[in-house]
């Protein structure tokens, strides 16, 4: 199973459709269970929510897994009989595609076991979580080179030296951005792999012992991808700090970074 979170307008459904579409091919059996269902996709069977009918999420599963499906795109796990059903889909052998709404991909964890699937059975049956927002790019027309202050590194936990001062840009305005700087958007997207680890601290492990093995491993975190579209010249800070959630910028600091932050404060105490 493989999970993409975020809040409305976060474009979860862009990517679940774009995801689709490059997994449909001719030979595969592609189903989807909607609410609504907001573009109409070629190569796939496509089936709309109806709760007043008894068409409900739960029941469009069980639907669709008599049929033969090789992929199903389930469109929100909303309670128990849902995130349970789809779960036992992952694990039967087919490849399945939902959404939750969580604040980052870790997030995603603890909300499904609150909602009830045996924590045994989700750790086997997740490949991996995704979870993005959408910031505004700098407009093209109007881009100008920019130099990071303190606090621009402090938000993004660099040091001086760790940062390239010539991709830095910000927009100064004009007609084509009336005037705002910003013209398109940009995805930042955290990607959660599920690995042996990670299947094992799902099922018997806490969420400080997960959030502590991420510090320290390659995790493609909120953090890593805002890093990268910064000092790429595609957005800015400001724009980071509008749409991230401050939590995910500040728990999955490196461990190096937490080390000098707590030096720096001795030598000032000293």
């Amino acid at each position: 199973m493989i999970i993409l979170t975020g809040p409305t307008g976060s474009g979860k459904t862009s990517t679940l459709y774009t995801s689709l579409q490059a997994v449909a091919k001719e030979h595969v059996n592609v189903v989807t269970v909607e609410d609504p269902v907001e573009y109409i996709l070629p190569r796939i069977t496509q089936t709309q929510v109806h709760e007043a009918a008894g068409m409900t999420f739960a029941a469009g599963l069980r639907a669709i897994l008599r049929q033969d499906p090789d992929i199903i795109m389930l469109g929100e796990i909303r309670d128990a009989e849902t995130a349970e059903t789809a779960v036992r889909a992952a694990l039967t052998g087919h490849l399945v595609f939902t959404t939750l709404h969580t604040n980052d991909a870790v997030g995603a964890i603890p909300r499904l076991k609150d909602i009830g699937p045996d924590p045994g059975l989700l750790s086997d049956a997740l490949l991996g979580i995704v979870a993005q927002r959408l910031v505004r790019r700098v407009c093209a027309h109007c881009a100008e080179p920019y130099t990071p202050t303190e606090a621009d590194l402090r938000v993004l936990g660099l040091e001086r030296e760790q940062f390239r001062p010539e991709g830095w840009q910000r927009g100064r305005g004009c007609n084509a951005c009336f005037n705002s700087g910003y013209l398109g958007r940009e995805a930042i997207v955290e990607v959660l792999d599920i690995d042996d680890t990670v299947r094992e601290l799902i099922y018997e492990g806490t969420m400080t012992q997960l959030q502590r093995y991420l510090r320290e491993t390659d995790f493609a975190s909120f953090r890593v991808a805002a890093i990268d579209k910064v000092t790429s010249g595609l957005t800015t800070v400001e724009e980071v700090l509008r749409v991230i959630p401050r939590s995910a910028l500040s728990n999955l600091l490196t461990k190096d970074r937490i080390r000098l932050k707590s030096v720096s404060a001795s030598e000032t105490r000293n």
